[in-house]
């Protein structure tokens, strides 16, 4: 389990697929006999398993729930340039070979989760960070994850030295619109004329807005340059390369998704990470594998993650932005006043 702060979240959390690895990507597995349930059926988004980020949450909840339920699983990566043909391959292969729950990991699965639920009505589909699909076998988990960039943004103000910090997106699309909201009114809470560098690295995910770090280090040399002096990225497997870069610039870094201070891959620069904006992906997909496989009451409709239930948060792994008293006293205000009601945080 993650560390988390105390004012943030409680962390959680093939013969027949072999033919059609060439369409559905590559993928691991553990296998199980012929005719009997596979356990968890997990496809990732773009950028794919080791960005130590929004697909590896999601590969830490299906490890804990093969573990803790003594079920197989399979899962599969994305392939470069694949169509909305290629997903519902991906899904469907994965839902006739037996796997339940099967879930797609990112907004692009919304067509593949819909036209594979109506296919396969006895499995039951997660998809997180969509909620276009209303179906009886399908769970819609998503999450505030203004909130917790709100959070960020607070940490930003009190952090920077210059009054200048900045935001990378990945994509420009509506859910990263909800992370830049948050961050800007949260930074503004604290310093309303604080200086903020906004900047989107591709219009669409097939640009590699989510899966290129060297356009996201290139991204964070520039608003460095400009004379920011703390980043916020939500940008997926892009986002190491903006800490990358803020390392070697001796600024600060802020993460998301997972808590990346802690993510072995970016040890060398974990400190310059001053924390990270979680959202409880991991948590999402043991919850929902749980409730099929050992609940046998499959959870369906929209779960959407907060800080009042503890789906987003902050990571408090530094003892840096941990030990900062008057961060931490901001950030605590902020989260009261979101959980009364008394902030309404902007999701655009």
């Amino acid at each position: 389990m993650r560390r988390v702060s105390r004012i943030t979240i409680a962390g959680v959390a093939t013969a027949a697929l072999a033919v059609t690895v060439s369409a559905c990507g590559s993928s691991s597995t553990s296998t199980s006999s012929e005719g009997k349930s596979k356990g968890i059926g997990l496809a990732y988004d773009v950028g794919g398993k080791g960005d130590q980020s929004f697909n590896d949450a999601a590969y830490a909840g299906f490890q804990k729930a093969q573990k803790d339920f003594g079920v197989s699983g399979r899962d599969v990566e994305p392939t470069d340039n694949e169509s909305d043909a290629d997903k519902i391959q991906r899904l469907e292969t994965l839902a006739k070979a037996g796997y339940n729950p099967v879930i797609g990991v990112g907004f692009a699965y919304a067509g593949a989760v819909k036209e594979a639920a109506v296919k396969f009505p006895k499995v039951t589909f997660g998809i997180i960070d969509d909620n276009q699909t209303q179906a009886k076998n399908v769970a819609d988990m998503v999450f505030h994850e203004e909130q917790s960039s709100y959070l960020a943004g607070v940490a930003a103000a009190k952090a920077t030295k210059k009054n200048h910090i900045g935001f990378i997106g990945g994509v420009d699309v509506p859910l990263i619109h909800k992370f830049e909201a948050g961050y800007e009114q949260g930074a503004k809470s604290v310093n309303p004329k604080i200086k903020i560098e906004s900047q989107y690295l591709t219009q669409t995910p097939a640009e590699g807005g989510f899966s290129s770090p060297d356009k996201g280090e290139n991204a964070a040399n520039g608003q460095i340059d400009a004379g920011a002096d703390v980043l916020y990225a939500a940008a997926g497997l892009s986002g190491q390369g903006v800490i990358k870069s803020a390392a070697e610039h001796k600024i600060w870094a802020i993460g998301v998704d997972s808590d990346q201070y802690n993510q072995a891959a970016l040890a060398k620069y974990k400190n310059y990470i001053l924390t990270s904006a979680l959202k409880n992906v991991e948590g999402a997909v043991y919850d929902l594998s749980k409730s099929v496989l050992k609940d046998k009451k499959p959870l369906t409709g929209e779960i959407r993650g907060s800080l009042q239930n503890g789906g987003v948060g902050l990571a408090d792994s530094n003892p840096t932005f941990k030990g900062n008293a008057a961060m931490q006293a901001a950030i605590k205000k902020a989260e009261a006043g979101i959980k009364d009601g008394s902030i309404k945080v902007k999701t655009s």
